[in-house]
């Protein structure tokens, strides 16, 4: 139970609600976008609802910058969408973006709440949990009833309890190799299905986008999604399973921008952000040396093209500073 004085927000609580501001002012643009764009029925309820979530958060948050007098973010605005640009990607491909988003919504809401103390902070972020999981529930099962979604792979049922025996189960250079277990499996396909959204991204960004330095940014960007994504994909066909669809042939051929060149960048180091998570969770569920090495290898690649990232939209003033602890040093020597 909450006392009755006020309780400041925790570097935790404020932090996850100034980024949760920023995801979501970029995501009603993308909506806003979307909703002008799309053709199909059965698509359009589901941007709608998830438009509809993001207005909400934002809301919310606003209300509760507002009461602990904390200034509101820029964020992004009716100024970076363009909903007059024709149609960059296909409608399919709307309703694959949701469905990827409100997934890595649900993990980045999995490792906010556990971390919240308020109890009222608390209650919003295991509401954004809920409505998020929802959103992908609805999302998965549309594109599962249009035929458009391909299951991961499948695997043996075990018939019997066994134990490893072998110091090879670690092994994955050289030698005796065994097949990969599901967590490995799991992860490897879904690290193929997000380089091949953010490859498509962005090829459409890198298309549109106004400064030649955006890009060759966007460019470089989805040459190294393609790169990560043949080598996931190799991994899996090493066993014979199944690989995921591309989505390139979902990118139109617009070259007018339906977007601004910082709210395309802030995405991208966004799906740069996720990706680092991603090779993170499954370094952690793999045990074979070789799948480590290669996501550790790969980590620091998209590491390194996120920083060249971040360095281009400070150049460009398009860089909002987040919430940060003092610097009582400089304070103390300003006081002199």
């Amino acid at each position: 139970m909450e006392t009755e004085h006020p309780i400041r927000l925790t570097s935790a609580e404020l932090s996850s609600l100034w980024s949760n501001y920023m995801f979501d002012s970029m995501s009603i643009c993308v909506f806003t976008y979307f909703l002008e764009k799309v053709k199909d029925e059965d698509i359009q309820p589901i941007i709608q609802q998830a438009m509809n979530i993001s207005i909400e958060h934002i809301d919310t948050i606003e209300q509760i910058f507002a009461d602990e007098g904390i200034a509101i973010p820029i964020g992004f605005t009716e100024e970076d969408v363009n909903t007059e640009a024709p149609q960059l990607f296909l409608d399919t491909l709307f309703l694959h973006y949701i469905k990827h988003m409100a997934k890595g919504g649900m993990a980045m809401y999995g490792i906010i709440l556990p971390n919240i103390i308020r109890e009222d902070i608390r209650e919003f972020f295991s509401n954004c949990l809920a409505s998020t999981t929802e959103l992908y529930n609805e999302s998965t099962s549309l594109l599962l009833s249009k035929g458009i979604d391909i299951r991961p792979p499948y695997i043996p049922y075990q018939k019997d309890v066994s134990f490893v025996e072998k110091q090879n189960f670690l092994a994955g250079w050289f030698g005796e190799q065994r097949p990969y277990t599901g967590q490995e499996v799991m992860h490897l396909y879904a690290n193929v299905q997000t380089n091949k959204l953010g490859e498509a991204l962005s090829l459409g960004f890198a298309q549109v986008a106004k400064l030649k330095k955006v890009r060759s940014f966007m460019q470089r960007g989805k040459e190294i999604a393609n790169k990560h994504t043949d080598i996931f994909a190799n991994y899996l066909r090493d066993y014979d399973l199944p690989v995921p669809m591309t989505w390139d042939h979902e990118v139109l051929e617009s070259t007018e921008s339906p977007f601004s060149d910082k709210l395309m960048m802030y995405h991208i180091s966004l799906l740069n952000g996720s990706g680092i998570g991603n090779y993170g969770s499954a370094i952690s569920m793999s045990q074979r040396r070789d799948l480590i090495t290669s996501y550790t290898r790969l980590t620091a690649e998209v590491g390194l093209y996120a920083e060249d990232g971040m360095n281009l939209m400070i150049d460009n003033g398009w860089l909002e500073r987040p919430p940060h602890a003092s610097d009582r040093g400089e304070l103390i020597k300003h006081k002199r």
